[in-house]
């Protein structure tokens, strides 16, 4: 009998992803590992039972986790699941660790190897393992399509006997995987589009796909980016007219999408009250950061609310399991590739290799021991969050919300999928 890959149902009610596909579980069987799945886990997937089965899986149950090797999952695991996990066990999932050391020591009491898929290092053998690139990409495309539902008016210019639709207004604020997909999707309905970074190198990528860049491009901004590819926190000078240029700007829109975050901190604040209460009556304005704590002042999480002035300030949760059948199959992908490196095969047994630049990047406990540098210390010093940036500083997208690789020939273009 090989090594046994557990694929669990999400215990989170708001998580309709899931582990695995088809697809995977065919490939995980063809390395020589025993794949259980259990009941259900695929169902807000649209992915039955029986597809895994079909593909080489075994169905099981909650309590097959007790034997696996590894598990494979969306989310951290919860102290209900890590008492169901035999010690030594690996866990890959999307850890957000961030003001969760409580949780992070939590696995590495369990005895748990856990890695954190989102500190994937962007260098070009881990595009295929890079989660935070897959699942913005599809947030970008839900977050328009969200805006548009709201929005409650077309969004291309159409000219009829009866006469004219204006094209919709949109503003992308942080141009980033997320940001760029937004800006495609919106384009591809007809609206007219503008973008923000403070990163001068997007702007070819906004103007590539047909959209304003919208930015003061003074000589501090054409310095506005490191040497990693990330976005410096700009002057008081420059921000104030940065955030002048903004305020103008969006209370000419009819739809905003702010995209921004930083790694181990709230979300920036871009959109003011003022900025909101600006704005025409049925405009519509998509916070991907809410869960971070928001981009845009009066946003609430999981909620859609209308202001008195009538705009809609929409918080879903977790956009791109909205459209989980797809961000599933991403995602699967995305752990196959990773747990394929650490797989021996000859032996065809699980071999993680930690002096790995991509173990090395991604492994947050392991031994019993929080081991990745930036949460050692988390089970003695409980770490305080850093105060938010203000509205007044652009940022980069979520994709970036990593830990910077270090800069080789061939990295990863910022801002691509």
């Amino acid at each position: 009998m090989g090594q046994i890959i557990f694929i669990p149902r999400e215990v989170d009610p708001n998580e309709p992803r899931v582990a695995a596909s088809p697809e995977t579980v065919k490939r995980l069987a063809g390395l020589g590992l025993d794949v259980i799945v259990e009941k259900g886990a695929g169902l807000g997937s649209r992915i039955p039972d029986q597809d895994f089965a079909a593909a080489g899986g075994a169905i099981g149950t909650a309590a097959d986790a007790k034997k696996a090797d590894v598990v494979l999952k969306v989310r951290r695991p919860i102290d209900a699941e890590l008492k169901g996990y035999k010690s030594g066990a690996t866990v890959i999932a999307i850890m957000d660790p961030y003001g969760n050391d409580a949780a992070v020591a939590a696995m590495a009491k369990a005895g748990i190897t856990a890695f954190s898929m989102e500190f994937m290092p962007r260098i070009t053998r881990a595009q295929s393992m890079d989660v935070l690139s897959s699942q913005a990409n599809l947030a970008g495309y839900q977050a328009v399509i969200d805006a548009a539902a709201e929005y409650d008016r077309a969004l291309p210019m159409m000219m009829t006997a009866a006469g004219t639709v204006p094209a919709a207004k949109t503003f992308i604020m942080g141009v980033g995987v997320a940001g760029l997909q937004a800006i495609a999707t919106a384009r591809r309905l007809g609206a007219v589009v503008t973008a923000t970074d403070v990163r001068p190198a997007v702007k070819e990528q906004v103007q590539s796909l047909g959209a304003k860049f919208l930015a003061v491009e003074d000589e501090e901004f054409k310095a506005a980016e490191t040497a990693g590819g990330y976005a410096k926190e700009m002057s008081k000078e420059y921000q104030a007219k940065q955030a002048a240029l903004t305020a103008e700007h969006i209370a000419k829109q009819d739809i905003v999408i702010t995209t921004a975050l930083i790694p181990g901190r709230p979300a920036p604040k871009l959109v003011s009250a003022a900025m909101v209460a600006s704005m025409k009556p049925g405009s519509v304005i998509v916070d991907l950061a809410v869960e971070r704590g928001g981009n845009v002042e009066g946003a609430v999480p999981g909620k859609v609310v209308t202001t008195g002035n009538g705009v809609k300030i929409v918080g879903h949760l977790n956009v791109p399991g909205r459209v989980a059948a797809s961000a599933s199959l991403l995602y699967a992908k995305n752990l196959y590739a990773f747990l394929e490196t650490m797989v021996d095969k000859t032996t065809k047994q699980l071999s993680i290799k930690r002096d790995d630049e991509l173990v090395k990047a991604t492994m947050l406990t392991d031994a019993g021991k929080v081991v990745h540098p930036n949460f050692a210390k988390a089970a003695q010093e409980p770490r305080t969050e850093p105060a938010a940036i203000p509205a007044t500083t652009m940022v980069a997208d979520a994709t970036d919300a990593k830990p910077a690789a270090k800069k080789k020939a061939a990295a990863k273009p910022r801002g691509t999928a």
